[in-house]
């Protein structure tokens, strides 16, 4: 079993700056990828930024200069800096990673979501 465990949702006001963090924990032998995906209300679930092991990152065109991932190989966790966030960033804001475990080389493992609102 392999669990992803966010923090660090709020309200923000336009322009203003918020963190969220992820942590992987339970029985695998390594993370893999690791990224941030996020769906508004009314809307299809989309790539935020995506990194692997070796620091190759992938950040949507929207997010680009603004956003920031940042993840610690040795604890399993991955941060996420927002800046000069907007209303548009309103979304619940899921982790996701794909693991190496005992029965799959690549499973797919979702956090629970946490609710970014840019609003003043």
């Amino acid at each position: 079993q392999v669990q992803l465990v966010e923090s660090g949702g709020g309200l923000v006001q336009p322009g203003g700056s918020l963190r969220l963090s992820c942590a992987a924990s339970g029985s695998f032998f390594r993370v893999n990828d690791m990224g941030w995906y996020r769906q508004a209300p009314g809307k299809e679930r989309e790539l935020v930024v995506v990194t692997t092991r070796n620091d190759i990152t992938t950040y949507a065109d929207s997010v680009k200069g603004r956003f920031t991932i940042s993840r610690d190989n040795a604890k399993n966790t991955v941060a996420l800096q927002m800046s000069s966030l907007k209303p548009e960033d309103t979304a619940v804001y899921y982790c996701n990673a794909r693991v190496w475990t005992l029965k799959s080389l690549d499973l797919e493992v979702w956090g629970q979501g946490t609710l970014v609102t840019v609003s003043s």
